[in-house]
């Protein structure tokens, strides 16, 4: 699962939707954390939390450091940390853990069913630091990372054999690299410096790890990329036999290297490239044996279950640890403050790292849900997925059936021929509307949050 975030323009609205571009937004999370406000009652944790289910929680955390800034990324994260830092920040990390895990009360059992570690670069973390991360997440969270699929982010500089010992010792089954592009001409196009020989060395530490699933990150619309270099990437990645690969359009987002020279406005060139990049790396993944799971997401046909997929362990009951982490319950989403710009990073860094146990028991930056909103995000959730969404399960949550709720919506992406009815228990996307994913994501986002995202003032 990557944890890239989308850009915080405004969403396009379901009026707009007709004459939209294909790319507006990566919708890895309803609602995105520039709908989020600073909550003034700051909620206590364990009254968050004494309602909800507690035996299938997912457990995230995140580490906001890596060792360069591609000029793409607008992730949460800092280039490279001071002497001590990160072991400071682990320091808070445990001491969050602390104040989470007693909030979750000893009143119903506590279980994790699935465990993240992302960023940021977690492997930038040595090996030592590593196993401590671990150690929080069993000793203080009390995850069973052996028991549970443990996915865990790195990148082909920090991919070294100690840290994957300690990684696959302890319980890790997935292993994400963020390649992006084995041309080096498009690394450096990225702002991205990496040279191939380092990738593939990486690749085989990887495999000589053990790790049971390998995802290899591709990006594609890079200044200069052709088809013949896409595909020419993507065998390089299908040498590997990866379990897992995620196709990612460009995005020049605002505050990244790439957004400080980019152009503004819409790009109708760009965006027919991406789109015929995209489909050639579609069609490429399906005749190699890859089965499309979203819009981004394709895995090996023979590759092993690896339980949630992105899209549930997006779901409520998803404890975050780290300053730039999510957490959900059913009635709200929180985390601590978001920032794209370096200045404002560090600065949430720091204050995380000094924060103490009272700090870690409320809830202090959020987005309250109610069950108009949980619907929507259930939609979101499910028809950005290949598989659709189920009638069935729709019904048995909320009643009724989506065309109830949203109508309208339904009937404007069924009229660009992106809905298809064909299957009378499921709604689910065309192949084209699949495509679209991005422009469908963001027209279905309801006012309040339209609004919110709108009103974000950027940092």
């Amino acid at each position: 699962m990557s944890t890239a975030e989308p850009a915080t323009a405004e969403p396009v609205t379901p009026e707009a939707l007709a004459g939209a571009g294909p790319y507006q937004h990566y919708v890895y999370a309803y609602p995105h954390k520039t709908a989020y406000r600073p909550l003034p009652d700051r909620p206590r944790l364990s009254e968050l939390w004494a309602p909800e289910p507690k035996d299938a929680l997912s457990l995230y955390l995140h580490i906001p450091f890596c060792e360069v800034r591609c000029g793409f990324c607008n992730l949460f994260t800092r280039i490279g940390a001071p002497d001590g830092l990160t072991g400071a920040y682990l320091d808070a990390l445990e001491r969050q853990a602390t104040a989470v895990r007693e909030a979750l009360g000893e009143s119903a059992p506590v279980r994790f069913a699935t465990a993240a570690f992302g960023g940021g670069t977690p492997t930038f973390l040595t090996a030592e630091e590593l196993a401590r991360l671990c150690d929080i997440a069993e000793h203080r969270m009390g995850a069973d990372l052996r028991a549970v699929p443990l996915s865990v982010e790195a990148s082909p500089a920090t991919a070294t054999a100690d840290r994957l010992a300690v990684l696959a010792e302890r319980g890790a089954t997935r292993l994400s690299l963020g390649v992006q592009t084995f041309v080096e001409a498009e690394a450096r196009a990225a702002v991205r410096p990496q040279r191939r020989a380092d990738v593939e060395t990486a690749l085989a530490r990887i495999r000589e790890a053990g790790i049971p699933v390998l995802n290899i990150d591709l990006i594609y619309g890079i200044d200069g990329q052709s088809e013949q270099s896409w595909l020419h990437s993507l065998d390089a990645a299908l040498s590997w036999r990866p379990e897992e690969l995620y196709l990612y359009p460009l995005y020049v987002r605002p505050l990244t290297g790439l957004g400080r020279r980019a152009a503004t406005g819409p790009d109708p060139a760009w965006d027919e490239q991406r789109l015929t990049l995209y489909r050639a790396g579609r069609d490429h993944l399906l005749a190699h044996g890859y089965t499309q799971q979203s819009m981004r997401m394709f895995r090996r046909a023979d590759a092993p279950p690896q339980g949630a997929d992105d899209y549930a362990c997006q779901s409520d009951g998803m404890i975050g640890l780290g300053c730039g982490a999510r957490s959900y319950t059913a009635a709200l989403h929180y985390s601590f403050d978001y920032a794209v710009g370096m200045h404002e990073i560090r600065g949430i860094i720091d204050d995380y790292v000094a924060g103490g146990p009272a700090d870690f028991a409320r809830a202090q930056v959020g987005f309250r849900t109610d069950p108009s909103e949980a619907r929507r995000r259930h939609l979101l959730q499910s028809l950005l997925q290949a598989e659709g969404l189920r009638l069935d399960d729709y019904r048995a949550r909320f009643g009724g059936v989506p065309a109830d709720d949203f109508g309208p919506d339904l009937a404007r992406l069924a009229d660009r021929g992106w809905l298809t009815d064909a299957d009378p228990t499921t709604l689910r996307l065309t192949p084209e509307g699949l495509a679209h994913s991005d422009a469908v994501g963001p027209a279905l986002f309801s006012p309040a949050v339209r609004t919110a995202m709108a009103a974000y003032d950027r940092k």
